[in-house]
């Protein structure tokens, strides 16, 4: 029987109540799955068929650490997504690349340390921005904030990240998220899926409470997208290196005028919502098992 490792962190060992859905949709197929910590140098990690990347949460504050173990793991076994896709998706600055192909991406300005301020302050030119590192994940070190009465605040966070070698994001507040929420798309094997509502999570001033420390709380709700969104999705879809990824998750959001706007475009550790569609465990563990060696 086919054996296949669902890499998680320590803060999920088990998995959660999502992803352990996969579990029996794999053994369906007569795939057995197990959860493996991902930081765990005990797990021989060529003893098994495919290694899927779930719930590596905590992988933002180490990032060449995963990235590295993700090295070792795909010259011992299938790794999905792929390496080249996780390097390249764990950097936010890949929007800068999908932005200069087209893609309708939120405008973003992208800080280096040893920038002064003289550099980012025109990225301050909205009335609501947020900040946030590009290498983040679960909303960690990410803040809205007003531009005429949170200056002094900005200046303290972008510095601080900067100061600890950290690419920094600043992005317009694009204030019909507060009404319409985010769109997330879900494609599997490049196929769309499903979609899901996400609703308003950043509040003015607070990063907001993270469960386990790793991400904040989300209020979710099934979603059909629009016309225009499946169009954009589509797009973003159509822009990421064939072959296509296992999954995918491209998340949207109004802009100013309605349209929608990536947001971001989650290859690397994306919740899936597979508990919002019935047939979306079944869809993945079909996909998994499509790219078993026979």
């Amino acid at each position: 029987m086919p054996v296949v490792a669902i890499a998680t962190c320590r803060e999920f060992p088990d998995l959660d109540a999502e992803d352990q859905l996969l579990i029996p949709a794999l053994s369906e197929l007569g795939i057995d799955a197990v959860p493996a910590v991902w930081t765990d140098e005990t797990i021989d990690w060529s003893a098994f068929d495919l290694v899927l990347i779930r719930e590596t949460w905590d992988y933002a504050e180490r990032r060449e650490e995963f990235l590295a173990w993700a090295r070792a793991v795909s010259e011992v076994s299938d790794l999905a997504n792929r390496l080249d896709l996780l390097e390249w998706n764990t950097d936010k600055r890949y929007l800068a690349e999908l932005a200069a192909a087209s893609v309708p991406v939120v405008t973003t300005q992208f800080l280096a340390p040893g920038d002064d301020e003289e550099q980012w302050r025109p990225a301050l030119a909205s009335d609501e921005v947020v900040v946030k590192p590009a290498v983040s994940c679960g909303s960690r070190d990410t803040q809205r904030y007003s531009t005429a009465e949170d200056v002094d605040a900005i200046v303290v966070h972008v510095r601080r990240l900067l100061d600890d070698g950290r690419h920094v994001m600043v992005q317009p507040y694009l204030a019909a998220v507060d009404t319409a929420g985010e769109t997330a798309l879900v494609y599997l094997d490049g196929v769309f899926s499903h979609s899901i509502r996400k609703g308003q999570m950043l509040v003015r001033g607070s990063e907001g409470d993270k469960v386990n420390g790793l991400f904040v709380q989300e209020q979710i709700d099934p979603r059909e997208p629009s016309v225009d969104e499946l169009q954009v999705a589509e797009r973003v879809m159509a822009a990421i290196p064939s072959p296509p990824p296992l999954y995918a998750r491209v998340d949207l959001i109004p802009d100013a005028d309605g349209a929608p706007t990536l947001l971001e475009l989650e290859l690397t550790e994306p919740s899936l919502f597979l508990s919002f569609n019935p047939l979306a465990p079944g869809r993945l563990a079909a996909a998994i098992a499509a790219r078993i060696p026979a």
